[in-house]
């Protein structure tokens, strides 16, 4: 994590994180968040400025038509859904926590749209609060270390819980997300100028350059 960290400084900031620490509103981060699933940070960070600069409150984003949502935040993936997942999510934070986001996991669970890769994203980027957000890079790279050995990104996240120092939970998402786009990818990972190269077994690696 040391040596990851010193790195990250030349790698691209993930948009979510961005976001976070620009804004520092954990209802943008839940926002951008469910708009950056199965899209790329390029399309997130561009919708994410259209859809902002109409509406940065549950409230004014309640009163945005979906199809006026889906608009602003088109090509992201699956955008018409996402845009009534918005709206959803919106009408929830008002009718039970005043149009708060709440600071609590099961909390951020009951919303549409929202699973735990997101409710811990929100928890550890919106509230700086503990929390293990495990998408598909960490659950790939940590396998890949054989750190961990599970199957899905939620037993990964709870492999984690039990075994990765509290100190790391929160950075260990930037940290694999950038490292994952830039060098440890899904295919060919970029071995050969890797700076943790030497601690790894790449575990279910074939090929790599």
């Amino acid at each position: 994590m040391r040596i990851l960290r010193e790195q990250a400084p030349g790698w691209r900031v993930p948009v979510v994180t961005l976001i976070a620490e620009t804004t520092g509103d954990p209802f943008r981060v839940l926002v951008s968040t469910i708009l950056s699933l199965r899209t790329q940070d390029q399309t997130t960070a561009a919708a994410a400025r259209r859809l902002f600069a109409r509406a940065t409150t549950p409230a004014a984003m309640l009163g945005l038509r979906a199809a006026t949502i889906a608009k602003l935040i088109y090509p992201v993936g699956f955008y018409r859904t996402k845009a009534r997942a918005i709206r959803s999510v919106c009408r929830t934070l008002l009718e039970r926590w005043g149009g708060a986001v709440p600071r609590d996991l099961d909390a951020l669970l009951t919303l549409n749209g929202v699973g735990r890769k997101t409710a811990n994203l929100v928890l550890t980027l919106g509230f700086r609060a503990p929390g293990i957000c495990v998408d598909t890079h960490v659950h790939r790279i940590t396998n890949r270390w054989g750190y961990v050995d599970t199957h899905s990104p939620n037993e990964t996240e709870q492999a984690l819980r039990r075994k990765l120092p509290r100190e790391h939970w929160i950075e260990i998402n930037d940290l694999l997300v950038a490292f994952g786009q830039r060098v440890c990818r899904p295919i060919s990972p970029h071995c050969s100028r890797c700076p943790i190269a030497a601690y790894c077994p790449r575990r279910a690696v074939a090929f790599w350059r």
